[in-house]
Order: structure tokens, then C-alpha cells, then sequence
């Protein structure tokens, strides 16, 4: 049994890497196979995920597409879809700025590949993303749109859009290592994209896991209590019948006894709208003591970085 303290880490270091790569970084957190991750690993991993469908990893790498058209009838067909999971801004007057993620971008195409405005942003990012792009491609290939410009805007411009923009359009991802009973409310917010390590697939009687289950130590209980060791020895407890059962049955089976105190790992990415509204929910002094442990520090963090957008909100700690 071994116990750790809640963390999390803001991924700046992914916001300088490939698509590619940060798609990999995230996607193995589900199974902890970071271990697995080589200089040559991405590609097969994601033509992997896009083959198998598990479409909620391509959902942790957005891009920022600037459209131009000459024609008001090309976003008006675009409008009337009621395109999803996409932030669109007017910039000027026949321009669009869109930000989606790598999964919102190919489900855009496969529902709404007649629309010209579509097929146009589908062909620039088929020619310059063809890794996540080609399997959808049709099949006389992609054919440029005349009438529709399609520029991609780098982060370090999006860093540099006034706060409205910047609230919508710049994308943070966020990993926690925290108890179950906290991603069970994190998991809550929905315009988030959220990818959890998987009791369901990880073994922890396995060396990587140091043959053990790691837990989350608990902020209620001073450690060295009465109630600290009641709550340690329910955990050996738990532990101790889990690694029983793993010699019989599957991990998602011997999973079942496992308590909410266990450590997991989760990956939050999201836009700053949504952090903003996530630290209005998640700081309040009425709030699980256990998620404001994670959330204070992490605003705190965020308005360093932010200032613009999370300066005026004020916490009690």
C-alpha cells in the first residue's frame, strides 16, 4: 500500500508539441503506458485510436482555423447546421475565427461534408494534418473551394487575442492525480474533454505499479489519528482482497472493492470560459474540502498565467 498527496501539473510543456504528440502523452495516461512513448510511437498510437474508434482521445489537441469567405450564403449553410463542439467568433465581416479539437473537426466533415465552408476547412487540414484526416478523405481526394480562405493560427497568436477571444479560443489541459471521490464531481462539467487512468485495464499486482495500490491521503484525518489509522487499515483491507482477487479474475472484476480514497490520474482540458466557470463552482468555501485542495493552488496558477480572465474573481480560502 503505498499513499500519496493530491497534485496536478498544467501541461504547458504539450503546447510546444506535435498534435501527434500530445494525443499520445494524454491517451496513455487511460492505460499508464507512458513507458511505451519513443520518438516513433505517436503515429502508430493514433492511427491506432482513429482505427478502434476511441474518439474521445482526439479530443486533446485543438486548432485555431481563421476562415475567409466571399460570400454570406457560405456561413449561412454553415450556421444552419448548428456546427458542435466548435467555438466560432466574427472577426470581420465574411471572416471566422474556429477553434475544435482534432475529434471536432472530423465529425464536422463526416455530418456536413456538402457544405462548402466544410469541405474547405477539411481539405486544409486533410493536406496539413493528413495523420488525422486521410481515413476520411473522399475518394477523389480533397479539392480546394474557391470562395474560402483557410488559415491556421499558431498559439502564440491566440495568446495574443484580447480576453474575450482568448477566453473562448485558448485551450488548457490540466492533469490531476487525485481520489475518485474528486473526478466523480470533475467529471461533471461538460464542455470538458477528459481522458482517466483505467482501473478497468491497469493491474497494479504489476512491477510497474510497484505490486501495490496507491491511495490518496486524506485531508480529513491528521495523520497518526485514530481515525487516520481506521481509514488506513480499511485501505490495506481493501488492497489486501483486490490482489486476492487478481489471482482468479480480471481487473475490472477485482476493481469492484476498490474505495474512493484510490489514487487516480485525469487529464482536464478545456477552454478558459470553462476553467473560469470551473473555479466559480469548485473554490466556494461550501465545496468538497478534497477538490479545493486541488482547485485554490491550480487558480491561483491560472490567473499568473491569465490575468485577464481570472483576475476579478476572488476566493476565500
Amino acid at each position: 500500500m503505498k499513499v500519496v498527496p493530491p497534485s496536478f501539473e498544467i501541461q504547458d510543456d504539450l503546447d510546444q508539441q506535435s498534435l501527434a504528440v500530445r494525443i499520445e502523452a494524454c491517451g496513455r495516461i487511460c492505460y499508464k503506458s507512458e513507458d511505451k512513448i519513443s520518438e516513433q510511437s505517436a503515429e502508430p498510437f493514433v492511427k491506432g485510436i482513429l482505427k478502434h474508434g476511441h474518439n474521445s482521445v482526439t479530443e486533446m489537441a485543438v486548432l485555431t482555423l481563421k476562415v475567409t469567405y466571399d460570400s454570406e450564403s457560405l456561413a449561412t449553410k454553415f450556421f444552419n447546421e448548428q456546427p458542435k463542439f466548435v467555438q466560432i467568433s466574427r472577426l470581420e465581416k465574411k471572416e471566422l475565427l474556429i477553434t475544435g479539437s482534432v475529434r471536432s473537426f472530423r465529425e464536422l466533415y463526416k455530418e456536413n461534408s456538402n457544405i462548402k465552408l466544410v469541405k474547405a476547412i477539411a481539405g486544409f487540414l486533410g493536406k496539413m494534418h493528413p495523420l488525422f484526416f486521410d481515413d476520411i478523405a473522399p475518394g477523389h481526394g480533397w479539392i480546394p473551394q474557391d470562395g474560402v480562405l483557410v488559415e491556421k493560427i499558431s498559439l502564440s497568436e491566440v495568446d495574443r487575442f484580447p480576453s474575450d477571444l482568448l477566453a473562448k479560443h485558448r485551450y488548457v489541459g490540466v492533469k490531476f492525480i487525485t481520489n475518485r471521490a474528486v473526478t466523480h464531481e470533475i467529471v461533471r462539467h461538460r464542455p470538458c474533454s477528459f481522458l482517466q487512468e483505467s482501473q478497468r485495464y491497469c493491474r497494479y499486482s504489476e512491477s510497474k505499479f510497484d505490486n501495490q495500490v496507491t491511495f490518496i491521503k486524506p485531508m480529513f484525518f491528521e495523520e497518526g489519528s485514530k481515525e487516520y489509522k481506521l481509514w488506513e487499515k480499511a485501505m490495506q483491507e481493501a488492497e489486501k482482497i483486490y490482489l486476492q482477487l487478481l489471482d482468479s479474475s480480471s481487473p475490472q472484476a477485482a476493481r469492484t472493492v476498490l474505495p474512493n480514497s484510490c489514487k487516480t490520474e485525469i487529464i482536464v482540458y478545456a477552454n478558459l470560459m470553462e476553467w473560469l466557470h470551473i473555479f466559480k463552482l469548485r473554490t466556494p468555501k461550501n465545496v468538497e474540502p478534497s477538490m479545493r485542495e486541488l482547485t485554490i493552488p491550480l487558480f491561483a496558477e491560472f490567473t499568473k498565467r491569465f490575468p485577464a480572465i481570472f483576475g476579478d474573481l476572488n476566493i476565500e480560502v
